[in-house]
């Protein structure tokens, strides 16, 4: 397994947890109390705010926020500069707004570009189509596109078009 690196211009909180073999890009800020996996990629200008969970294999690509409340599973894929929200209701001038959880599941891959409205859960080795705007759960080994998303197709783990829904999940 090879070493951490973590670019110089990048700013990591002393109390982030950032896993063997991840590599942490061009003005990347990793905020307090997160953690991120081992073999991840954050890509130029990502920012992980406080208590985010990464998991192991990730690849968070360039221009990406993920928020409070973000949880992303194992090997899940984030293409660059999708936006995740974590206020369903945001304003300003509210100071005791509440952080609505979202969950990305393993092996996941979100499109360039696309929004995903908080309170959602991306399932298991699903697809988000690119500048999609997620604003409701997306089945496990589903294939979402649109504003706002809608399933189009069923997939295999690989990605690859299927017939039918996969029930051995």
């Amino acid at each position: 397994m090879s070493k951490t690196f973590i670019h110089e211009s990048a700013h990591v909180s002393e109390s982030a947890k950032v896993g063997e073999g991840t590599k942490v890009w061009i003005n990347v800020q990793i905020r307090e109390e997160t953690t991120v996996g081992a073999n991840c990629i954050l890509g130029k200008d990502v920012y992980v705010a406080e208590f985010v969970k990464i998991g192991n294999g990730c690849k968070i690509q360039n221009g990406v926020s993920v928020f409070t409340g973000v949880t992303i599973e194992d090997d899940v894929f984030v293409g660059p500069d999708a936006t995740f929200t974590n206020d369903i209701v945001p304003r300003a001038f509210i100071s005791d707004w509440k952080i609505v959880p979202t969950i990305v599941k393993k092996g996941a891959s979100i499109g360039a570009n696309a929004t995903i409205v908080c309170g959602v859960t991306i399932g298991e080795y699903a697809m988000v189509a690119a500048g999609s705007v997620v604003t409701k759960d997306v089945e496990p080994y589903s294939l979402v596109m649109g504003n706002p998303a809608r399933h189009y197709r069923f997939i295999d783990k690989m990605g690859n078009k299927i017939e039918h829904k996969i029930t051995d999940i």
